[in-house]
């Protein structure tokens, strides 16, 4: 994850700043824990990576084995949970788990698609205390209602986005941007102040599940250049009017060097400062300080891997699997620089993008350490420097 409004904080500083803050050590730790508690959904949506129905799957780990497993995650440092699905909030122990988590200190956050957020379900999530609610939307209207094959799911979505408002929880909006939907980012740009939503995160379409289906209609580079353009400005906008809004990406790590790029332009001066934040910052985490626990209790690197498991909470603890290397995907994450070949090998901001997603490079090549297709930087700007032409349309990075 990028979080853009914290490195715009680098280049324009908090009202009576006189510099930047310096970057902060690198995380440790346990990762953030994405525990998706429940398959069932009652949607459908085009790009969902855990391929969930409206129906119930079987096996699914029990209160008790998800109490078992949140004592474990304790013992191995993890400070959050994000709780998710399919549709958690189908899960009829959901808040029983929340409660548990929230006694144990665990930042708890809860991503929903927002269609069953009626005035007294968010009764309830203000009673859990939830940390933050994230809700999806595709699109305005009826795009959005086409991505989640259902009439009206963007309508009853906002309304459960307002509703938490309205009980004074902290709140936010995920898009996740294809070539189908591209168009729509500005007006969900707009929607996002206008709600007064309190982070919005862009999400690159990553390969897995329904979105490795629908990967042809992934954003090509030039529409992703000119969406990364305009989180920009609403990030900078919001810097430096001092809002505390969260903007927010995913899913493609080349964002933090398309945002060096387009710093060097803007603001020079502060171009060692936020190379060293991002530096700090270090790229693609998967592995590393992200964790997914899946509802049959595998473990994967993220929620993009679905398909490799590190092993299940059945039968080892979580800890256990999380500090084990010898699994060769994550004796590859964990290593740094990452075993990376083609440009993301030689590109010479490893250090900061970190290899990128290998979800996309994987499900286009087969092997986990080639380049990742998903990389909308041009060659010239990821060419080492002697490599690099004089005439490079971004400044290189010092």
């Amino acid at each position: 994850m990028f979080r853009l409004s914290h490195m715009m904080r680098v280049l324009v500083p908090s009202a009576g700043a006189a510099a930047p803050p310096p970057p902060p050590p690198r995380r440790a730790g346990g990762p953030v824990v994405i525990w998706n508690l429940i398959r069932r959904c009652n949607l459908a949506c085009r790009h969902c990576y855990s391929l969930s129905a409206d129906t119930d799957f079987k096996g699914e780990l029990s209160f008790d084995e998800v109490a078992a497993v949140m004592a474990d995650l304790k013992t191995c440092g993890v400070s959050a949970l994000i709780l998710s699905g399919g549709e958690p909030l189908l899960r009829p122990d959901l808040f029983e788990i929340a409660a548990l988590a929230k006694s144990q200190g665990f930042f708890v956050g809860l991503s929903s698609n927002g269609t069953l957020i009626d005035a007294a379900m968010a009764g309830r999530i203000a009673a859990a205390r939830f940390d933050y609610v994230g809700i999806s939307l595709d699109g305005i209207g009826a795009t959005h209602d086409a991505f989640r094959r259902r009439d009206g799911a963007f309508d009853a979505s906002l309304a459960g986005l307002r509703l938490l408002g309205e009980a004074g929880i902290k709140a936010g909006l995920r898009f996740t941007m294809t070539e189908a939907n591209a168009a729509h980012l500005p007006a969900m740009l707009e929607l996002t102040r206008r709600e007064q939503a309190g982070k919005f995160y862009f999400s690159h379409l990553n390969y897995a599940g329904r979105g490795n289906r629908n990967r042809g209609e992934d954003a090509f580079a030039a529409t992703t250049r000119q969406a990364m353009d305009l989180l920009f400005e609403a990030a900078l906008a919001d810097a430096r009017a001092g809002d505390p809004r969260d903007w927010v990406t995913g899913n493609n790590d080349a964002d933090g060097v398309y945002f060096l790029l387009w710093a060097a332009r803007r603001f020079p001066e502060r171009l060692e400062a936020l190379t060293r934040r991002l530096e700090a910052w270090g790229g693609n985490a998967s592995g590393v300080n992200v964790a997914n626990i899946d509802n049959l209790g595998h473990v994967h690197p993220d929620t993009m891997w679905w398909t490799h498991s590190l092993g299940t909470v059945r039968d080892r603890p979580f800890s256990a699997i999380w500090r084990d290397r010898s699994d060769p995907l994550m004796a590859g994450l964990n290593q740094r620089p990452r075993p990376v070949t083609g440009r993301c090998g030689a590109c010479r901001h490893l250090a900061i993008c970190n290899g990128n997603t290998r979800t996309r490079a994987f499900q286009t090549s087969g092997d986990l350490w080639a380049e990742d297709p998903g990389c909308y930087l041009t060659d010239a700007e990821t060419a080492p420097l002697s490599a690099a032409p004089q005439d490079a349309p971004c400044p290189s990075a010092p």
